[in-house]
Order: structure tokens, then C-alpha cells, then sequence
């Protein structure tokens, strides 16, 4: 088992590690590792006005989703986990699965499909685009309240406030609201990772002034080498920052969950 993870981590790793060294690299033809040592493709990449405005895109495309998705999955989450019919939030449960179930380049041309008719052609704008990375993010930032919600012991605690004649909006404000913090900012984190790196629905949806920097990216590796390295390892880098910090958020959330009396 020990090297069959050993191999697994090997796999992953090398792949990033090839990126990384061909990022510093002169240049790489017909050769197994780059020639020469060089910081250019940064700074190439940091100067280049198409990487620019589709960094700034994501940027956009990031923070509107993630609003979003607090606007409309904290409410749904409540509203599920507070369901007395356990039917009913099963079938919620499911529902909000399916976008995870159902491969992106199937939601892509959906997309595609009903936005590009005379009646929505709306296919290609930003907003559009927005939409399409919520449907993809907000299961898992209603999985990640769903699960500390069934751990924190809300319902208990709404009960009680309930007794001392706390209504509705009072205890979702008092009490519902602060014990999901970080279990909020753990699953925006992750949906922030998710959005960054997302290219299958984005290539698909996007148009030319909304392309984001993963479709941007793609581009890149028909030219120099170097430059899709480099522009490659930085969006691994805030993928990889946005992971760490919803694992860290999630770690804190659960060692918060066992310190309670």
C-alpha cells in the first residue's frame, strides 16, 4: 500500500515539477528537461496584455461567484437541514449533487444550446459565464454547511433560543450565521480553487472579451514553451493557496467542533 501511494504521489507530482523547471527554462526542444536559466517567461507572462485582462476576468468571474453562491447556498443549506421530511431533503441533497454527477462538457453544450438561440443569446457574456461556474461550485460549498451543521448541533441550539422567545430571523442571525464562519469561508476557499482553474465549461461558454485565464492559458502552449510553463505553475500556485486555505479553514472549523464542551 505504502508504495502504491508512493507511485500515486509520484504521478501527481512530477507533471508539476516538469512545469516548474520548464517555467526557469531557456528553451526545451527534443529534449527531456530545458536548456538554459531564465526568469523571463514571468515577466512575460506578468506584461502580456491578453494574460492580463483574462486574469482580471477570472478575478471578476471569482468574486461574483462567490457571492453568489453565499447569497443562495447559505439559505438553501438552512432550508434543507431544517426540512422535517426527510424525502424532501434527500431529494434536495441529490438534486444539488447533480451538477458534480453530470460531466462539465455536457452542462458546456446545455449551455450552449439554450443561450444561443434568438430568444437568449446571451451566450458569451460574463454574466452567463458567472452562472455557469455557480452551478458547478455551490454543491460543494452546500455539502461543506450541510456537514458542519450536522456536526455543530444547530438544531439543539435554535431550539433552545427558540424557548427564550428568539423568532426566525434572530436566531438565523445569532446563531445559524456565526457558527458556519468557517465552515463559510473553508467552502468559498474551495470554490475560489474550483473557479480559478475551471477551463471545460469556461472554454465553452466564454466569449473573446470574456475569456478567462485557464482558456487564455491553452493558448499559450501553441507558442514558447516557457511561457505556457510559467503561466501554467501561476495558476497552480492560487489553486493551490485557495485549496490550502479551505483545508486549513476546515481543519480549524473540526478542531473548534471538538474543543466544545
Amino acid at each position: 500500500m505504502g508504495l502504491v501511494t508512493f507511485l500515486y504521489c509520484l504521478y501527481l507530482v512530477t507533471p508539476i515539477l516538469l512545469l516548474v523547471v520548464g517555467s526557469f527554462g531557456t528553451s526545451w526542444t527534443n529534449s527531456l528537461l530545458p536548456s538554459g536559466m531564465t526568469f523571463d517567461w514571468y515577466l512575460e507572462v506578468a506584461g502580456d496584455s491578453s494574460f492580463q485582462r483574462a486574469f482580471l476576468t477570472s478575478l471578476q468571474v471569482v468574486v461574483a461567484t462567490c457571492v453568489i453562491n453565499v447569497l443562495l447556498g447559505v439559505p438553501f443549506a438552512y432550508a434543507v437541514f431544517s426540512a422535517a421530511n426527510r424525502g424532501i431533503r434527500l431529494a434536495a441533497r441529490i438534486f444539488t449533487l447533480l451538477p458534480v454527477a453530470v460531466p462539465e462538457l455536457v452542462l458546456g453544450f446545455g449551455f450552449i444550446i439554450v443561450f444561443s438561440s434568438n430568444y437568449t443569446p446571451w451566450l458569451g457574456t460574463t454574466w452567463l459565464l458567472v452562472c455557469a461556474h455557480v452551478v458547478l461550485t455551490l454543491p460543494y460549498l452546500v455539502g461543506t454547511l450541510l456537514g458542519d451543521m450536522d456536526r455543530l448541533g444547530i438544531a439543539g441550539m435554535e431550539r433552545v433560543a427558540e424557548t427564550l422567545g428568539a423568532g426566525f430571523w434572530q436566531r438565523f442571525r445569532d446563531i445559524v450565521i456565526p457558527s458556519l464562519r468557517y465552515s463559510l469561508l473553508s467552502g468559498l476557499m474551495m470554490v475560489t480553487a474550483i473557479s480559478i482553474g475551471e477551463f471545460q465549461i469556461s472554454n465553452l461558454v466564454a466569449g473573446f472579451l470574456s475569456r478567462t485565464y485557464p482558456v487564455v492559458l491553452l493558448q499559450a502552449f501553441y507558442g514558447a514553451t516557457g511561457l505556457a510553463c510559467a503561466a501554467t505553475v501561476v495558476l497552480i500556485f492560487l489553486a493551490l493557496m485557495a485549496a490550502c486555505a479551505s483545508a486549513a479553514g476546515a481543519h480549524f472549523s473540526h478542531f473548534r467542533q471538538k474543543a466544545r464542551p
